[in-house]
């Protein structure tokens, strides 16, 4: 992030502000008034203030100290990019999200304050940060931004337009899906509701946009009652015959700004829906005296998360033309890697050409993350990330892990493949072959259908643990349609809580991807997505299965025999059998050639 200013400098800022404002800790979450994963520019206060740049982290500040708060999948990457500051590292163990709450607590005294801006504060979050501070009489404000104060070259609100997510894409109709709200409001006896979350209301009003980079989201709220709804959204972003078919629609415009106003205005004898995990302190704050406030989680992220028949057509041909791009590119990859006369290949090219091979491909949007290229060494930080600055040379011996995605107007994808540089040692070819076991345990289970969704964790798992490894971050997440790259209410991890709204349903996509890790030598994940599809009726209920989305091949040339058994060999050969049928009509010429090399069977 561009800035004049050194991480000290900045520091010794944010320290004079809290001085002036009397306080003694000042908390910095990684989020914006929308809960959201990406964050535009104007919230990304924690990489201003400390330069470390994943999306997970909580920064926090006293007179005498500074430290960031992150995961397992974070912290190589963390300790590179915090050091030469006076930052310091605060790991998060797994399922321990919270432990800065907890830091706080126990370091701070009676009657010193803490300060976070409530705008940007998860409401389950502020609670337990309330309920812990006021437990040892630690004052909690949320009244107050300090950074707008010390940031004096902080980004504006982006502007880029709404556009509309229309047919043949969008299964459902804007005025459909808002009758199913309502319908979903008054069974939970609500008159209005309230949504912060930008894919619930991207996708609720059949809109799209460009705020956040690799969602295709936009920023807004979105105030919905028996009547109509107002969408709180910047006045330029939307186009005039948008503007024209959402009024059609039942939809009115106000400002951004607006939204916390109007909740303040509800009348004191109406009643108002709100996902508490996904709404900030302050807005439910905003809320008048005297509303009967309902929580449960937003209608949409469940319906969302449903894809129809007509979603799942839309998804499967996209994966066609993502599948057919990822051909080109592995050809080109690969006549690279055998050309004694060429350039070094480096991580950052891999981007490059990745993204510049789904450009070509119709209906294609953007990237859906920041694509993941990892040789060796690199591979094994989980989110790692190459830059112009810091990258590895593909040369020598090893394993280059890409992860990988786009957005098209048809679907998201989401994958990971490892591909062999040179020789591969029977260590490495091992590890690969059990991370595929994991997928293809997972891929093939059968499951009751509203089966919690973190129970199914351990069926990718156990192939790796017969071997004395595990992984630490979560099996799958939950893909969004033209959304997010991460989506829930499923998700598939040891770390989350086996919930009645984590169920499994008949229309969800989840990734499937369990990985091997060494830091230091190298790092293995295989990644498709998957659908849930009906499985069959027994006495003993629905049943579901797994459809495999992704459509690219696993290189075999990474596996050690000797560990499959048959039924493994086979699920690989049929996989790959469908591969090359799906994929052929798709590509030609070096692309074509190396379908057919890559699929053949085992």
């Amino acid at each position: 992030m561009p800035t004049s200013t050194t991480r000290d400098e900045r520091l010794a800022q944010l320290r004079a502000a809290m001085r002036g404002a009397q306080v003694d800790a000042c908390i910095i979450p990684s989020s914006d008034p929308h809960l959201s994963e990406y964050l535009p520019g104007r919230w990304q206060g924690r990489e201003w203030l400390t330069g470390f740049t994943g999306s997970v982290g909580t920064f926090i500040a006293t007179a005498d100290f500074a430290g960031c708060w992150t995961d397992g999948r974070y912290w190589t990457q963390a300790e590179t990019e915090l050091a030469g500051s006076s930052v310091q590292l605060m790991k998060i163990p797994s399922g321990a999200s919270l432990l800065h709450i907890d830091w706080l607590a126990a370091k701070l005294a009676p009657g010193q304050t803490v300060a976070v801006d409530a705008r940007v504060l998860g409401l389950s979050t502020a609670r337990l940060l309330a309920d812990a501070l006021g437990a040892r009489g630690i004052v909690l404000r949320t009244d107050i931004d300090l950074l707008d104060g010390v940031w004096s070259e902080r980004p504006a609100l982006p502007p880029a337009a709404v556009f509309e997510h229309g047919a043949p894409f969008a299964s459902l109709s804007r005025a459909d899906k808002l009758a199913a709200t309502r319908a979903a409001m008054a069974k939970a006896g609500a008159q209005r509701h309230f949504i912060s979350t930008l894919d619930d209301i991207a996708w609720l009003f059949n809109l799209r946009g460009a705020d956040v980079s690799y969602n295709p989201v936009f920023l807004a709220h979105a105030l919905i009652d028996n009547d109509g709804a107002t969408l709180f959204v910047a006045d330029a972003k939307v186009p005039p015959e948008l503007r024209a078919r959402l009024s059609r629609d039942g939809v009115t415009l106000a400002a951004y700004d607006d939204a916390a106003a109007a909740l303040a205005t509800l009348a004191a004898d109406s009643t108002l829906l709100v996902d508490p995990r996904r709404i900030t302190a302050g807005m439910r704050g905003a809320v008048a005296p005297g509303v009967t406030v309902i929580e449960a989680v937003n209608p949409s992220t469940f319906a969302k998360s449903r894809k129809s028949a007509a979603d799942a057509a839309h998804v499967r041909a996209t994966m066609e033309q993502d599948g057919a791009a990822l051909c080109e590119f592995f050809a080109w990859l690969e006549a690279e890697l055998a050309d004694p006369a060429r350039a070094p290949l480096t991580e950052t090219a891999i981007d490059r050409h990745i993204t510049a091979a789904r450009a070509r491909r119709p209906n294609f949007v953007s990237p859906s993350f920041g694509t993941i290229a990892g040789f060796n060494a690199n591979g094994a930080i989980i989110h790692y990330r190459a830059s112009e600055a810091a990258h590895a040379v593909i040369e020598g011996d090893g394993l280059l892990l890409i992860d990988s995605g786009g957005q098209y107007l048809g679907g998201t994808t989401d994958i990971t493949r490892v591909v062999p540089v040179g020789a591969t040692s029977e260590a490495q070819r091992s590890d690969f072959t059990r991370v595929l076991q994991g997928v293809i345990a997972l891929s093939s289970a059968r499951f009751p259908r509203g089966t919690r969704s973190p129970m199914l964790d351990a069926l990718a798992r156990a192939p790796i643990w017969a071997a004395g490894i595990d992984y630490g971050h979560g099996t799958g997440h939950g893909v969004g349609f033209f959304l997010n790259v991460h989506e829930g209410p499923q998700s598939i991890s040891a770390s989350a809580m086996p919930e009645p709204h984590s169920a499994m349903e008949e229309g969800m996509i989840t990734s499937v991807e369990p990985g091997i890790y060494r830091p230091g030598r190298w790092g293995i994940r295989i990644e498709n997505l998957v659908l849930n599809v009906a499985a069959e009726r027994t006495e003993f209920g629905d049943w579901l299965r797994f459809e495999t989305l992704t459509l690219c091949p696993i290189d075999t040339r990474c596996l050690h025999l000797p560990l499959l058994r048959a039924d493994e060999i086979a699920w690989i050969n049929d996989y790959h059998a469908t591969v090359r049928a799906r994929l052929a009509p798709h590509v030609s010429g070096p692309a074509a050639a190396w379908l057919h090399l890559r699929t053949q069977e085992i």
